[in-house]
């Protein structure tokens, strides 16, 4: 999950690998004592330290701590900090998951518990705006301008705190935590790739739920495809049952996690470095070009994605409603509570 505390193991398949390169504290013995009676001479040991470190990695072929791919994952762990610590961790792993960055944070920092917002981009080929009267799921369609402010227009109202119980099946209409605060939520302008024109959606919130931001995405999709009023949009926040469409998740991409709270009381101390990553920002825009918005390009070209989901807006009816009994039974087990805080996940 994303942004929770790290175990020692970076993934499963190179756990050992891993281990050997960097010093974990799980793998450690007592030093051993010679059969004569001679103590064996104990090296020093290097005092342990908190870190956190800046995570990439293609989500296609990967799981992990989320199903999605992400740019700027952020975990914590306490490890011996050896000399070149970064190049010896990343040549054990594969090219699609690198380490980019490493900072040092107070003793009791956990990445998860001290975060507070997470923005989520998620790219997709513009032809999922065309109208359904002209739709055109090819090279040849080019989003318009007046199609972009709508789109814009209509994902600007997520901003604020609304109660998203239609945009997960983990929550009931008048559970507390299916309120969630969206600080921003917006599309960038159009690029190409291979022929095919695409688009970023960015959304910055407190936290999601599971599920969450791809049904806002997909409701946004179907009401600027004509399939849906623009009023099931605000219904969607009340008690009633709305049937909202979930976009693919191929596009799901974790961008940063971020710790303002935690920056303004220690990064500033002269101890601790802030956690906003300036520094790493060409690494992670080079990571994304090179392994994440291929991976999307060449996947949503050979398995089409999103146009067959496109193929299924017809059959959602965006006029009823059905009223949502408020019961016991209809609570998920607490377990399950804020689970889409830590990625979009399946």
């Amino acid at each position: 999950m994303a942004g929770n505390d790290a175990s020692p193991a970076l993934t499963s398949h190179q756990d050992r690998k891993v281990r050997g390169a960097w010093v974990w504290e799980e793998t450690q013995h007592p030093p051993k004592r010679l059969r004569g009676g001679e103590d064996e001479e104990s090296p020093r040991k290097l005092p342990k330290r908190k870190i956190v470190l800046l995570m990439a990695y293609s989500g296609k072929g990967y799981h992990g701590m989320q199903g999605v791919s992400a740019a700027g994952q952020v975990v914590s762990l306490k490890v011996w900090l050896i000399d070149d610590i970064l190049n010896k961790i990343n040549s054990h792993l594969p090219s699609h998951i690198r380490i980019l960055g490493l900072k040092r944070v107070t003793g009791g920092f956990n990445s998860k518990n001290k975060c507070d917002a997470r923005t989520y981009c998620y790219m997709l080929p513009t032809f999922a705006f065309a109208h359904k009267d002209k739709d055109v799921q090819d090279e040849r369609y080019r989003l318009s301008t007046d199609t972009l402010q709508q789109v814009n227009r209509l994902l600007s109202c997520y901003k604020g705190t609304h109660n998203f119980h239609n945009f997960t099946s983990q929550k009931g209409p008048r559970e507390p935590s299916a309120r969630r605060y969206i600080l921003e939520m917006y599309c960038e302008e159009p690029f190409e790739r291979e022929g095919l024109e695409f688009a970023v959606i960015k959304v910055k919130g407190q936290s999601f739920m599971m599920h969450q931001i791809r049904k806002m995405v997909g409701l946004v999709v179907a009401i600027v495809k004509g399939y849906a009023p623009e009023s099931v949009l605000e219904r969607s926040w009340g008690e009633e049952k709305v049937d909202i469409p979930k976009a693919p998740g191929l596009g799901l991409v974790l961008e940063r996690v971020h710790f303002e709270k935690y920056n303004q009381r220690f990064g500033n101390d002269g101890l601790h470095e802030p956690l906003d990553w300036a520094q790493e920002e060409g690494k992670v825009a080079a990571f994304k070009e090179q392994h994440i918005y291929p991976t999307i390009v060449s996947t949503e070209r050979d398995e089409r994605s999103m146009a067959q989901w496109l193929s299924t807006l017809p059959i959602h009816d965006f006029s009823a409603t059905v009223l949502m009994a408020s019961s016991p039974s209809a609570k998920v087990p607490s377990s399950l509570e804020g689970s889409e805080g830590d990625g979009d996940t399946d």
